[in-house]
Order: structure tokens, then sequence, then C-alpha cells
């Protein structure tokens, strides 16, 4: 990069950036210092992440039905269709297995707000499932099935995950009801 002052120097490195930062950072007015920075960018990038879960959400199920036609049919084109329901009935125990692995591995999951464990499992699964055309003779016929009944029993564990009622946070405090100006009411 050229200088575009006559005092500047004639590339950019990285200590120049942080020394101009930081000079920059100790001329600002006390408000900006004061603002919580590190909150604000916690909560954009939680925006940022459920906005990107909410469209994934809303794609996932129509480009998950339009390749699951697309591999029926080639399975029919290859007389071959009889065989699915093997495959699919496999995806759907192996999901359902590493599933238990996964909630008798880590309690925190059970109480998770966000199922990162099945939202994992749905990756793997896709990441197997999308290069199904790529794989030999039998693995286009089995592997992508087989994701197939993964994929489909994980959403269905997700369903059911945020359809369970949530639990409600506990009060750590013993003393609580003595605390709370309604305490004679409950007595």
């Amino acid at each position: 990069m050229a200088a575009i002052q006559p005092g500047d120097p004639k590339r950019l490195s990285i200590s120049y950036i942080v020394d101009k930062a930081s000079s920059l950072w100790d001329s600002s007015p006390r408000p900006v210092k004061a603002f919580p920075w590190n909150r604000t960018l916690n909560h954009f990038i939680q925006l940022v992440v459920d906005l990107v879960l909410a469209v994934i959400r809303f794609l996932a199920i129509p480009v998950f039905c339009i390749a699951s036609i697309s591999e029926m049919s080639y399975c029919a084109h290859e007389g071959k269709l009889y065989l699915i329901p093997l495959p699919f009935l496999v995806g759907v125990a192996v999901a359902g297995v590493l599933q238990n692995a996964a909630l008798e591995s880590s309690s925190y999951l059970k109480y998770a707000e966000v199922p990162w464990h099945l939202i994992a499992l749905l990756i793997s699964f896709a990441l197997l499932k999308f290069p199904g055309s790529y794989y030999p003779y039998w693995g286009r016929i089995f592997i992508p099935h087989v994701a197939n009944g993964a994929i489909l029993r994980t959403l269905w564990l997700l369903f059911l995950w945020f359809r369970k009622p949530q639990k409600a946070p506990e009060n750590d405090h013993v003393d609580s009801l003595a605390e709370s100006p309604d305490a004679d009411m409950v007595l």
C-alpha cells in the first residue's frame, strides 16, 4: 500500500496498526470506553447464529426431501428400490444410538437450551449424504439412505427436543420464601 500522507510509512505493518488503534482508544472519550463492548459483541454473535439457524431450519427440510427423492429415483432406475428400507432403518438405529451415547456421556446435554449434539449429528450425516453420487455403485445405493434414516430420526429428535417443556430456573436461595413480601399469604 502506498502512503497517503508524507509522514505515513511506506507499508502497513501490524505494529503500526496496533499503535494507531491504541492511540485511537486512548484519545476516545470516557463514555466510549465505559460502553460494554464485549457484551455487545456477544449479543451480536448470538443474533447472527440465531438467524443462521433459523434459515437452516426452514431450508434444510426441503433440500432433504428433494435429495431423498433424487436418491430414490436413482435406486428405481437401477432396479434396487426394494433395498431402500434396510439402510434407512440402519440409519434410524445409528442416530438413536449416537444420541443416547451423547446424552449418557454428558449430563449437561439433557438440560441444555440448544441441542448441539443433535445439530452435530445432522451436520455429520448431511456431510455423509450429499456426496452420495460420487460413491462407488453399492455406496450410492446404501450410504445416502443410511444418512436419510439418520437425518430423519435426528430431525424427529430435534422436534421432540423443542417441544418438551422448558425447565424453570431453580431458586438457589433457601430463605427466598421468607424474604418475599407475599410470604404471609403463602404460609
